[in-house]
């Protein structure tokens, strides 16, 4: 592409060139001509007075000899006899010429031109016809041309004044000219080519980024990108380009955390089997039992591990999505109630007494909660008691989930476990399902210690700029202006 537009710009700038150069270098050339003539016109008519008072060849000598062409012996005279045109009389001429030669002749009188001044160089039939149609005409010469004007000495006289004018003066500045508009053309010609240039690769540099990063993309390298740079219709395939591959890398996260969080939810019904195969006493069937559900959560646990390699997804609801909190909370301890009545664990819920809004999906919610809850059941022994207390703020919901276990040594160390991956035999999926549910909304998630005197995971779930299906337009309005106030 960039090749093909310095071609077209040569073409088209050599076209112009020649289109305006040549027209202009012929008129520049006639305008030379036609300026050597017209001073060429001017000498001749400057002898023209002093024929029209004598004749005399001493007077028509120093009158010419007067003139800038007599000076440079270009300017000759030739008067007819008295007798003409009858061509009868007699006559006796000299011809002495000034700067070029000299010429010395009698005539009879019979040739019509018997006398002449200065140094004749056109034909004797270019005079004889100027004579005859009375206008000024150009003869050309070697070395030159003549201009023959005819002078009126009377009714039947014609003299007629020649003036030389050499080939390098019809000619003069000419070549200058010409070499001017060579040295313009080509001037034209190389600017074109930079400009073209320069433009070629203005667009063709970022078209081979664009295809670059397509290639890259093809081979699986997720992060090429393509910089908005270049002519706006290459910007736009550019942004194009980049919004597309931050599709692609989205659709394969969702994809992946998709098939972890599924294999994630599968942990809570093997908690259970785990537990109920923990209590089924000693013997081969409870062996092979716990031995089963030993390998089936290692091999969920393989899963998840392998499918966590990209960013999690946004699991915020729309404006007009969202879950009950309350709700979910109940629904979850309803399911993890049984299951701790077994193993002699005290499970508390507070804050659940009315319906408190989101703008979370259920199901994440539900994942958050299990994974907590599971983790409860995991790593802390039976026996442990563990609480769910839901706070309802004006900006945000806060759900804490604690226990009266061992507690967390590093809790930042924890999170980090959650963002990375596991160690001693935890994916660190749950405390990521529960940070991506958060920071969603805008919310984080932190560990503490507990009241109970274990650990505690506070989940802080934004509420600004989320208004509930529910609640009027203009009542969270009032609750930030009042909040404001009271700043």
């Amino acid at each position: 592409m960039r090749w093909a537009l310095v071609k077209v710009a040569v073409a088209v700038t050599v076209m112009v060139v020649v289109a305006f150069a040549v027209p202009l270098g012929l008129v520049i050339k006639e305008m030379a001509r036609d300026r050597a003539f017209t001073n060429a016109e001017r000498q001749a008519a400057a002898i023209g007075p002093t024929l029209s008072i004598t004749t005399d060849r001493a007077e028509l000598e120093r009158a010419v000899a007067s003139t800038q062409a007599g000076a440079y012996g270009r300017m000759a005279v030739h008067v007819p006899a008295v007798d003409e045109p009858g061509g009868t009389g007699t006559g006796t001429g000299a011809s002495t010429g000034t700067g070029t030669g000299t010429d010395t002749s009698t005539g009879t009188g019979t040739e019509g031109l018997p006398l002449e001044i200065g140094t004749r160089r056109a034909a004797e039939k270019d005079l004889r016809t100027v004579q005859r149609i009375g206008r000024a005409s150009i003869a050309e010469v070697p070395g030159g041309f003549a201009l023959l004007q005819p002078t009126a000495l009377s009714q039947a006289r014609i003299a007629i004044v020649e003036i030389f004018v050499p080939d390098d003066e019809v000619s003069n500045g000419v070549d200058t000219a010409w070499l001017v508009l060579a040295g313009v053309g080509l001037a034209l010609v190389v600017g074109s080519v930079a400009v073209a240039d320069r433009l070629g690769l203005r667009m063709v540099e970022p078209a081979q980024r664009l295809a670059y990063a397509a290639h890259a993309l093809g081979e699986g390298k997720l992060g090429a990108r393509v910089p908005e740079e270049g002519p706006t219709e290459l910007r736009s395939a550019a942004v194009a380009f980049n919004s597309m591959a931050d599709q692609v890398v989205q659709l394969l996260a969702n994809e992946r955390e998709l098939a972890a969080d599924l294999s994630h939810r599968l942990r809570t019904p093997l908690t259970v089997l785990r537990l109920n195969a923990a209590s089924l006493g000693e013997g081969p069937a409870a062996d092979q039992t716990r031995s089963a559900v030993a390998q089936l959560e290692r091999e969920v646990d393989t899963i998840i591990r392998t499918a966590r390699e990209a960013k999690p997804q946004t699991v915020a609801a729309g404006p007009a999505g969202g879950c009950d909190v309350s709700e979910v909370v109940r629904e979850r301890m309803d399911f993890w109630s049984a299951l701790a009545e077994d193993e002699g664990r005290t499970a508390r819920v507070a804050g659940i007494g009315g319906p408190v809004r989101i703008p979370v999906v259920r199901a994440e919610l539900a994942a958050a909660l299990d994974a907590l809850l599971g983790n409860v059941f995991r790593h802390t022994p039976e026996g442990t008691a563990f609480a769910v207390d839901v706070h309802n703020g004006e900006d945000a919901v806060i759900v804490l989930v604690s226990d009266a276990g061992p507690g967390i040594a590093d809790p930042r160390a924890a999170l980090a476990r959650g963002n990375s991956g596991g160690r001693d035999g935890s994916t660190g999926l749950g405390l990521d399902i529960v940070r991506r549910v958060a920071e969603s909304t805008g919310g984080d998630v932190r560990i503490g210690r507990s009241v109970l005197g274990g650990t505690e995971v506070r989940i802080w779930i934004g509420l600004d700029g989320w208004r509930s299906p529910d609640e009027p337009r203009g009542h969270r309005l009032r609750r930030r202006r009042r909040r404001a106030a009271e700043v």
